[in-house]
């Protein structure tokens, strides 16, 4: 198997427990907008404990941007992570990933599990292709969403916020329903990326059944 070990040059703080993560970039190293990587630490006690975490930057680019979201109660990868800083080390394994940008549709995310779709909001705005695409974003509370300017400034109107825990002007309220998918996706003969925590995809999914979208017309990957 593949390993690179690579220096971070920057770490830093995107949210309350979202770090954003800049490393430089293997010679000919390669990934398509969406895929992630597996990562441990190049530290002792550390080199063997692997967690998935999604490539952010573009291909095209010098170095390797990861947007991770943190959970200091498991005592893991992520906490870890919360106590590197420049030069240290992080040990990158085998590319992989079951979303890929097939065209136009509805993005709906829960919490970091918008982390896919960043990378391919970027490659399209760099080719002028982000057209009519939408992303539903799910989080609990305002403070939660990952990106919120840059995804207003790529999406305008086509970026629609929905929070559990909160209730914010502007902002729509609770889960998302199959009358909330309804009055906000423009219809449902259209493709559907769908990427967040198992019980919320569940729950999507059989919301997208109930409205006749075709399995064939939903690309998923769990968080």
């Amino acid at each position: 198997m593949n390993q690179h070990i690579v220096k971070i040059e920057s770490i830093d703080k995107v949210t309350h427990d979202v770090l954003r993560i800049f490393t430089k970039k293997p010679e000919k190293y390669a990934f398509t907008p969406g895929q992630a990587t597996e990562i441990s630490i190049n530290k002792n006690g550390w080199r063997v404990k692997k967690n998935p975490f999604t490539f952010t930057s573009l291909p095209k680019e010098n170095h390797l941007e990861f947007i991770i979201k943190t959970y200091p109660s498991h005592k893991g990868v992520t906490n870890e992570l919360l106590n590197l800083k420049t030069n240290d080390e992080l040990i990158l394994h085998e590319v992989f990933g079951a979303i890929s940008y097939k065209g136009e549709g509805v993005f709906i995310a829960g919490g970091a599990g918008v982390t896919p779709f960043i990378s391919i909001f970027r490659q399209l705005e760099s080719e002028n292709k982000i057209g009519n695409n939408k992303l539903v974003f799910a989080n609990k509370t305002k403070d939660d969403i990952i990106l919120e300017d840059e995804f207003k400034k790529l999406l305008g109107t086509n970026f629609i916020n929905i929070l559990s825990d909160e209730k914010v002007d502007g902002y729509a309220n609770g889960q998302i329903t199959k009358d909330f998918i309804q009055a906000n996706c423009g219809g449902t003969n259209k493709l559907f990326y769908l990427c967040g925590p198992p019980p919320m995809m569940e729950a999507i999914e059989k919301q997208l059944a109930d409205l006749n979208v075709d399995k064939k017309s939903i690309v998923k990957e769990v968080f």
